[in-house]
């Protein structure tokens, strides 16, 4: 027998029969007990039977022969015959089984269906109003193998409240409780494995994939599903398909053909099939014959082992092939009882046995059980030996046994005699119920499912042999190992199914069109930042935070002010203490040098004044620098505007003086040089003084300036400063020093200094100058500087103005008392004598108008 496997042939060896040689099989799927269990498989189908044209209730003759569904039904037989001839369970009990055929067609299952509830001893079905000392022939059903048939057995049993265990029906439906109370499965829910699906795509990122799902309930609710859970996970369906189910008298060329071409057509890489074997195998006829490109494909495990597609030629080119299939124990055994069936079902003095023991069976109404059955051969069974659903079906009777166990309180000596048990007395104890099948402990949570582990499986080809490798487990959480999956990419590269690239650490998406997985990325600007990759806006950063262009998060913000140890700070620093050091040798040569001719020319004490007050204003300045603080704020503008007050009043006194010598008449002269000295003086100083002051606190009652916190004009800092309430009230606060300086300014501009005279007017002159230039240059500066800088501005304004003054003013007479001291004469200081010498010393010349000891001049008459 070419094309048989190693077990095959050894199994044929133990038989010793003919292919083809008539047995008495179907005849050993009943025997009778104290309990019956009723058994629903697909030992045949109804391809080709043309039940949709059907005019009357006829039986329907099943032609093909589905080795699968008979193999189930010898596990449960198997199972039943080691519960009674075992002692744990059931001690001195004997389960009997009637297994009947469903044709895999829901109208089909419904006449053995009947059977099962059929009174005990006879066909019929009474109606009653009251079922409940009903007594059916059978106390639970085992199956059916299908979601499509569940759900129709499934209402039909759930009425009688008979349990039914289901060894392959997974719809999620079927969790209904309300809809299917007495409803279980030794199976998981499709969800579970669907679940397992989206946490596969998601493990290798693939987020835009083609569904599609078989045109029955299985397919249409796993695809609903699956589209549900996706969708949650940011995983985009780019299509989803329906796959038609093959009808002998509709051709299915037209819809296949549009819907491979919008699976080739797309740049998705990743397909999910969620079907029948039969559906899926006319779907991949259509593919192998229409040479898709290689995908990937995820299959449900309706059809990850079956041999519909396993056999088909040419499935070895469609690509890789993944799937989950339900992890159970190992029957080992089971190819043994197997082959005691075939021997025994091919011995005709035991077939002749069965003839006189089984009498008046149901065959009148359901027909010949299975008549293909018994013309199998070995190569009909061997490649279905080892399938996943075997232990579903061989457990499924393990929990009926248990609870019937429960029911009867069977102890480890035995069960009471004997009594009638009603299904919904069973019932009662197979919800949450636990029991064993072989080493595993399986439980029935509440809506009758259990919790099972899946395995996920690789097709892997060598030549036209296929082989099933396991390269990741599922128990909730998805365990994959990447080195065992062998793409069928060049050098088994891992294939890539995005509609577009993943955004780079701080981008976002701007999603394109209606799918979410089609999209642009965008920068987060500064200030924004991504949290995840799912955020579809950039987040704001608080108002304490900032963050950069592309960030993924925020930073805190640094406070910035003026600080001391800053480079311009200390630059300042250094130009105050050369001004004030200045200021300071000046003030200290004045003083050693009271009563020479200079200091007595510049004002004496009011000089002396004068530069106490410059000192003052340079030391002011030490107020813009350090944390800014309510007393600071509150102090930078008087303490400096009035000793610059102090200064230019006596500037101010020096250059009226030095008008009135040059441009009135001596009479003048002699009345108002009083006024420049003396007490009258002072009291200008204090006048000037005293306005300035008043200006000071108008502003600061006004205009109070107070510590502002900046979240806004610093991109990562947070500015604090002294905020300026009003800038007219501000500059308001000049307008003494600015008079004064203006007097100062055209009281000495046009002065015709006298000969042999030092010329103080051209020395205040360019003092008030510099005094204008750099106070109006400080607005347009200090209008257009970052406000950070701003402190640095005022600083520098200050600083600069002393050092303009002193160095109009003080300097050069300071040069000439050190360097020149031969002018420092009341003659060339204060104009008293009959003529001035002038001493040539270095590039001067010494002028002498007269004899130095000479009376004055007589002033003409």
């Amino acid at each position: 027998m070419p094309g048989l496997t190693p077990l095959s042939l050894s199994l044929a060896a133990i038989l010793g029969f003919t292919a083809g040689a008539p047995m008495c099989l179907s005849r050993l799927l009943r025997m009778q007990g104290d309990y019956m269990l009723g058994g629903l498989f697909p030992m045949t189908s109804a391809e080709g039977s043309d039940l949709e044209n059907r005019i009357r209730p006829e039986s329907t003759t099943c032609k093909r022969f589905s080795g699968l569904g008979l193999l189930w039904a010898l596990a449960v037989k198997m199972a039943v015959e080691e519960i009674n001839n075992g002692s744990r369970l059931l001690p001195g009990l004997r389960l009997g089984y009637d297994l009947l055929d469903t044709c895999a067609e829901p109208m089909t299952a419904m006449k053995p269906s009947l059977v099962f509830l059929a009174k005990a001893g006879s066909h019929d079905i009474a109606a009653y109003c009251n079922y409940t000392q009903y007594q059916p022939r059978v106390v639970a059903v085992i199956g059916p193998h299908s979601s499509e048939l569940a759900l129709v057995t499934g209402k039909f049993f759930g009425f009688f409240l008979m349990p039914q265990v289901s060894y392959g029906a997974s719809t999620d439906r079927l969790s209904d409780r309300e809809t299917f109370p007495s409803f279980f499965r030794t199976v998981p829910s499709d969800r579970v494995q669907l679940r397992a699906i989206v946490e596969l795509l998601l493990l290798f990122s693939w987020n835009w994939v083609v569904a599609m799902g078989s045109d029955d309930e299985y397919g249409r609710q796993g695809l609903s599903i699956f589209s549900n859970l996706a969708s949650t996970q940011g995983i985009c369906i780019a299509h989803e398909g329906i796959v038609p189910l093959p009808r002998d008298h509709k051709p299915l060329t037209g819809p296949m053909g549009k819907l491979l071409e919008i699976v080739n057509q797309s740049n998705v890489q990743v397909v999910v099939v969620f079907s029948s074997a039969r559906a899926a195998r006319t779907f991949f006829s259509h593919c192998i014959h229409s040479q898709l490109t290689p995908k990937v494909w995820v299959a449900s495990e309706a059809w990850l082992a079956s041999e519909l597609l396993t056999t088909l030629p040419g499935m070895e080119k469609v690509g890789t092939v993944l799937g989950f299939l339900m992890r159970g124990t190992q029957l080992p055994e089971f190819s043994d009882y197997v082959a005691r069936c075939l021997a025994l079902a091919s011995d005709p003095a035991f077939c002749a046995s069965l003839d006189t023991v089984h009498q008046n069976l149901e065959e009148e109404v359901v027909g010949p059980r299975c008549p293909q059955c018994d013309l199998i051969t070995m190569q009909n069974l061997s490649t279905g030996l080892l399938h996943h659903q075997t232990f579903a079906a061989y457990a499924a009777v393990y929990s009926v046994a248990q609870a019937l166990h429960n029911t009867l309180h069977c102890q480890a000596s035995g069960c009471p005699v004997h009594k009638p048990v009603q299904p919904w007395q069973l019932l009662e104890k197979m919800y949450n119920t636990s029991f064993w099948a072989r080493d595993m402990e399986m439980a029935f949570d509440a809506t009758g499912n259990v919790d099972m582990n899946y395995d996920l499986k690789q097709w892997r080809w060598q030549g036209q042999v296929l082989t099933m490798h396991t390269v990741g487990t599922f128990d909730g959480q998805l365990q994959l190992n990447r080195s065992l999956i062998q793409w069928h990419l060049p050098n088994h590269q891992e294939p890539v199914s995005q509609c577009s690239r993943q955004c780079a650490d701080g981008q976002v998406r701007r999603v394109k069109g209606s799918h979410s997985c089609c999209y642009d990325c965008t920068d987060c600007k500064a200030g924004t930042y991504r949290s995840s990759t799912d955020d579809l806006f950039c987040l704001s950063c608080d108002l304490k935070e900032w963050s950069p262009d592309r960030s993924t998060r925020c930073f805190l913000r640094t406070p910035k002010f003026l600080a001391w140890g800053e480079p311009a700070t200390l630059g300042l620093l250094v130009l105050l203490g050369l001004v004030l050091g200045l200021v300071l040798a000046t003030f200290g040569l004045f003083v050693c040098h009271w009563d020479s001719p200079m200091v007595q020319a510049s004002g004496g004490p009011l000089a002396c004044f004068g530069l106490a007050c410059l000192g003052l204003v340079c030391l002011s300045v030490l107020l813009f620098p350090g944390w800014p603080s309510p007393t600071s704020c509150f102090a930078q503008q008087p303490l400096c505007h009035l000793p610059l007050t102090g200064c230019l009043s006596t500037l101010f006194l020096q250059a009226a003086e030095t008008f009135v010598e040059s441009e009135l008449p001596q009479s003048w002269l002699e009345r108002l040089q009083g006024h420049f000295r003396g007490l009258g003086a002072w009291l200008v100083v204090l006048l000037a003084v005293l306005a300035e002051a008043a200006l000071c606190a108008w502003y600061l009652v006004a205009f109070p300036p107070e510590v502002v916190t900046n979240w806004w004009v610093l991109p990562q800092e947070v500015l604090i400063h002294c905020h300026v309430r009003s800038w007219i009230g501000f500059g308001l606060v000049h307008t003494v020093n600015a008079t004064l300086a203006f007097l100062c300014f055209l009281g000495t501009f046009l002065v015709q200094s006298r000969p042999g005279r030092y010329n103080r007017a051209r020395g205040l002159t360019f003092a008030m100058l510099a005094y204008f230039i750099i106070w109006i240059s400080f607005v347009p500066i200090l209008a257009n500087v970052h406000m950070a800088y701003q402190p640095a501005v005022q600083m520098s304004a200050i600083l600069l103005c002393v050092l303009g003054i002193l160095a109009a003013v003080h300097l050069p007479k300071c040069y000439l008392l050190l360097w020149c001291p031969a002018l420092n004469t009341p003659e060339f200081f204060l104009g008293e004598g009959s003529g001035v010498a002038r001493e040539t010393q270095g590039n001067q010349e010494l002028v002498t108008p007269g004899p130095v000891n000479s009376p004055p001049a007589t002033p003409a008459q």
